[in-house]
């Protein structure tokens, strides 16, 4: 197919929360992205995002820098595009972060991938060799700033037949147990997961398992600081609870040494840390080597990270049955599809790309929400 990257346009958005979003490292009330938007010479556009820490500006002007790159190639060598873009724009200048370029390149993959379903008229998952799941698993993220404000949304997962629950710890040690015990009292013995956050150091980390052992935890995500992986490796060699790679895990790099040090039970890891949908088949394929499953992590991001997500969700193999998901905790989605699992389980009816549309008034919204 004669086709070419004709233009290539960044927009920062902010987007309005239900609520605010409280983890062990603060509270936030938006999430913010920089929506890319892929044009091709025959007119389809693909749509991706990516995360804008630590500077929202400051990355849409490094966009701006890496599209060049793109344009006038063809879509369909993007995989060696990406890798002559980093060492041509990126580490010709002496920068090695690569884990902030995964981020950054996280959106450029997204819309390719879509601009090349469209022109191939499938989704992502077919063009990538076809799909493993029919569905793809989720776990309830629980939200609330108080014992019972988390007791009462874990109620009504509850009631919805949820079947597994996730929340937030790390906020200090009392809160913690009374939060984990509340939940657990409301949810029977369904499945439940803590994510710290790297909210503690090993020895922190090792007490606090400890004492919620008794709460039947299905696993504890990310206990210790990222930058230590024989920290996360102790920590797991000396608890009953499985232990979960999270911050760790930006890097196809760091997804070995986790896997060949036996650091973590699982590897909870996102397209946005780790580049894109297809670096995260390589990632699942180091993991699956192992022995071990992938659950997918999720950022703040809306529907069109949601959207890659799933259709990693069906490509991967060893997938974990209870993966992240963030658009639901959006006041509006910049997107129109609607991402509802039911028990726990998602099936979205098959469409080219990524297989969303943009909600223009959402848009709207989100652009004046920047700006202000």
């Amino acid at each position: 197919m004669n086709v070419s990257i004709e233009d290539i346009k960044i927009t920062p958005l902010s987007v309005p929360l239900k609520k605010p979003y409280i983890w062990s490292q603060g509270t936030i009330v938006n999430f913010s992205v920089n929506l890319i938007e892929i044009t091709a010479s025959d007119g389809t556009v693909g749509y991706g995002e990516c995360a804008v820490g630590p500077d929202q500006v400051g990355t849409m002007h490094i966009l701006n820098r890496l599209k060049d790159g793109f344009l006038n190639e063809s879509p369909f060598d993007w995989i060696p595009l990406k890798s002559r873009i980093f060492t041509e724009f990126y580490e010709v200048s002496g920068t090695w972060t690569l884990r902030a370029y995964n981020q950054m390149m996280t959106g450029f993959d997204f819309a390719i991938l879509d601009l090349i379903g469209k022109l191939d008229k499938r989704p992502i998952h077919q063009v990538l060799g076809g799909a493993h799941h029919e569905e793809v698993g989720y776990f309830f993220f629980l939200q609330g700033s108080t014992v019972e404000e988390i007791a009462n949304h874990a109620a009504e997962g509850a009631a919805a037949d949820e079947r597994i629950f996730y929340f937030k710890v790390g906020r200090g040690e009392a809160l913690d147990i009374d939060m984990v015990r509340a939940v657990r009292n409301e949810i029977g013995d369904a499945r439940l997961r803590l994510d710290a956050n790297e909210a503690w150091d090993p020895q922190e980390a090792i007490r606090m398992c400890r004492k919620l052992e008794p709460f039947d935890i299905d696993f504890i995500e990310q206990p210790v600081p990222c930058w230590s992986i024989d920290a996360l490796a102790h920590v797991r060699n000396s608890v009953g609870i499985p232990i979960i790679a999270d911050q760790s895990a930006f890097t196809i790099y760091e997804v070995y040494e986790i896997c060949q040090k036996r650091a973590a039970d699982m590897i909870c890891i996102g397209p946005v840390e780790v580049g894109g949908i297809q670096p995260m088949l390589k990632v699942a394929a180091i993991a699956e080597a192992a022995g071990l499953k992938i659950c997918i992590h999720s950022s703040f991001s809306t529907g069109i990270t949601t959207s890659a997500e799933y259709q990693i969700g069906k490509l991967i193999p060893n997938i974990d049955d209870g993966n992240q998901i963030m658009c639901q905790l959006l006041k509006q989605d910049i997107v129109t599809s609607q991402f509802k699992p039911k028990n726990g389980w998602m099936h979205l009816p098959d469409a080219p790309g990524l297989g969303i549309k943009l909600d223009e008034n959402a848009l709207k919204i989100a652009k004046e929400t920047f700006a202000s």
